[in-house]
């Protein structure tokens, strides 16, 4: 569920703002009623009662920094050799300070190490400046996004006041992805900082900070890769004249040793359509020319970020659901930095993680995990996710599902296009793509998906075979089921054919899942599927499954006698 913006405000709009501040919002399945296109038939998810409590995947665990060696049941492929690497929440208190939200726990890194058909596991905890200045006081000092930091309770009462004027820490809790640049790891969130990580140790070796090479105020955990390594990534910068989303080019090799993200550059900047309220934005599609990127009703507002620590109000009451205004569709030339002209328009969604997108026959297409509903960040706040019985069922069956949906954008519209027809030529595709009589060009979408879905409480936290088939047409992507509020089942969604393919065991919720190709493999789904599956029950050990990704059948599990908290996003190296 994993879903996290750290934004921050470079301030000069008023004396208020006192230079930079920041603010984090992280994705997360915002779950609420889903119903399909109007043309389409509409859906209703069934409710859910009797959900087990998951409190325990939720709270502050130990860390394992020395190596524990886990017990192989099945059997793990002797191709397969490499490190899984995870990221997510694992620490929610200092002393007496609570965190708020499930996305404010600091980093906890996770290591499983296969090798020859052995797998062993380790765990650190992020030693961010944030998480050391906590610890150091035993206490919350640095905001996150659901949970305001407190003044000193040692200041007098006028400097506890006079504090809520001071600049505000910005944090460097990077809890949300594993990303590369150049060939080194870094753990990601959306902030300005990014933290270098060595994957055989689990130690920090460097802080980067994005606002030190390019403008912009952060990136998100998110990029894309062409085949040469060349990264692609978004972030936003804030000034006078308002806000704008940047893509970023960064090189995929380095000229010395000791470079980050040197020679980043932005490429273009797109202005938001409100100065003072930008769309918050997860992530983004890229095929082999274009970058997409989607401008969505979930609005940051700016002033209420500013002024949070004097109202006394965590970042994540700056943003709002506003449905009144479309969804957008903003297509970019990646080599040449040029925004296309084409205004493409559907009605207000929110997605947080793209599936995958390609052109064919002068089109873009664009696969998403849609949901129509953003009101509902709060459902990660703990308290909501720690709850049991009646309360728990309430908090999820009020939640909007997570679809996966494909919207067809055409490229070369001329002036002279008629309106009212459609101007998709796909005929593989029911999405549709009409010109009106202002020139905008109105999208609806088509389901990817067959009416099984829906009894698995929709798909989220998408992946494919990237290597091969990112930017490319393709047929499969994986996922997790969430007939919980963290996924309890593993998908494999054929887009084409429209059917699926589900791994579940009662009691055990799986991570995100990771595809890693069998070597010299050319079939799509030729490898296998990764997940690091835990459970509420003390009695049982959590687990790294592997799964055939062809028939999605298990082919051996590693246990561990660890307990894990349930994270974001991770990535498979080989060695």
């Amino acid at each position: 569920m994993v879903f996290q913006i750290y934004l921050h405000f470079v301030s000069n709009l008023s004396p208020i703002t006192m230079g930079l501040l920041s603010v984090r919002v992280r994705w997360i399945p915002v779950l609420k009623k889903y119903m399909e296109n109007t043309h389409q038939k509409k859906v209703i998810v069934s409710r859910r009662e009797g959900l087990p409590c998951i409190a325990p995947l939720l709270t502050t665990v130990e860390e394992t920094p020395q190596i524990v060696a886990a017990r192989v049941r099945g059997h793990f492929p002797d191709w397969l050799n490499g490190y899984l690497l995870r990221i997510g929440p694992g620490k929610f208190e200092f002393g007496k300070d609570k965190y708020n939200h499930w996305f404010d726990g600091m980093a906890l890194l996770h290591q499983f190490k296969i090798e020859k058909g052995t797998v062993t596991y380790r765990s650190k905890f992020l030693q961010s400046d944030t998480y050391k200045a906590n610890s150091v006081h035993d206490r919350i000092v640095i905001s996150e996004f659901g949970t305001l930091a407190l003044p000193d309770p040692c200041k007098s009462i006028f400097e506890r006041f006079m504090s809520k004027f001071e600049q505000l820490a910005m944090t460097d809790n990077t809890n949300v992805n594993y990303v590369r640049y150049k060939g080194d790891y870094y753990i990601s969130t959306e902030t300005n900082f990014m933290n270098k990580v060595d994957i055989e140790t689990l130690e920090k070796t460097e802080k980067v900070d994005w606002s030190k090479f390019i403008a912009v105020n952060g990136a998100t955990a998110h990029p894309h890769y062409d085949p040469d390594g060349t990264a692609y990534n978004m972030g936003n910068s804030y000034g006078p004249h308002g806000s704008c989303y940047n893509v970023i080019r960064v090189p995929p090799e380095k000229v010395d040793l000791g470079e980050t993200i040197h020679g980043a550059q932005v490429v273009c900047s797109i202005a938001s359509a409100e100065k003072m309220k930008p769309s918050y934005y997860h992530s983004f599609g890229m095929t082999r020319n274009y970058i997409i990127f989607i401008e969505q009703p979930l609005k940051m507002n700016l002033w209420r970020i500013v002024t949070s620590k004097i109202r006394g109000k965590a970042f994540s009451d700056a943003i709002s659901w506003e449905p009144q205004y479309n969804t957008r569709f903003h297509v970019v030339d990646k080599h040449t930095g040029q925004l296309l002209p084409g205004m493409y328009y559907s009605k207000p969604f929110v997605t947080f993680h793209q599936i995958n997108a390609f052109e064919d026959q002068g089109c873009v297409v664009i696969d998403l995990c849609c949901q129509d509903n953003g009101e509902n960040l709060e459902i990660y706040q703990l308290q909501n996710l720690r709850k049991a019985g009646e309360g728990l069922d309430q908090v999820y069956n009020s939640a909007a599902k997570s679809f996966p949906r494909r919207f067809v954008l055409p490229l070369h519209v001329s002036l002279d296009a008629p309106e009212g027809k459609n101007l998709s030529p796909l005929s593989y595709s029911s999405a549709s793509a009409v010109k009106q009589a202002d020139g905008k060009i109105w999208c609806s979408y088509e389901n990817l998906h067959p009416e099984d879905l829906e009894e698995q409480g929709g798909v989220e936290f998408p992946q494919i075979n990237y290597g091969q088939f990112s930017g490319k047409k393709y047929h499969f992507f994986y996922g997790c089921g969430f007939r919980h509020l963290v996924g309890d089942s593993l998908i494999k969604v054929d887009v084409v054919n429209k059917t699926l393919k589900v791994w579940r065991e009662d009691g055990f919720y799986p991570s995100e899942p990771v595809f890693v190709p069998v070597p010299g493999a050319n079939e799509e789904d030729g490898g296998v599927i990764l997940s690091v599956v835990i459970t509420p029950n003390q009695n049982e050990s959590n687990f790294l499954l592997v799964l055939d990704a062809k028939n999605f059948e298990e082919l051996g599990r590693a246990e561990v006698p660890v307990q894990m908290p349930y994270g974001f996003h991770g990535t498979f190296v080989n060695i």
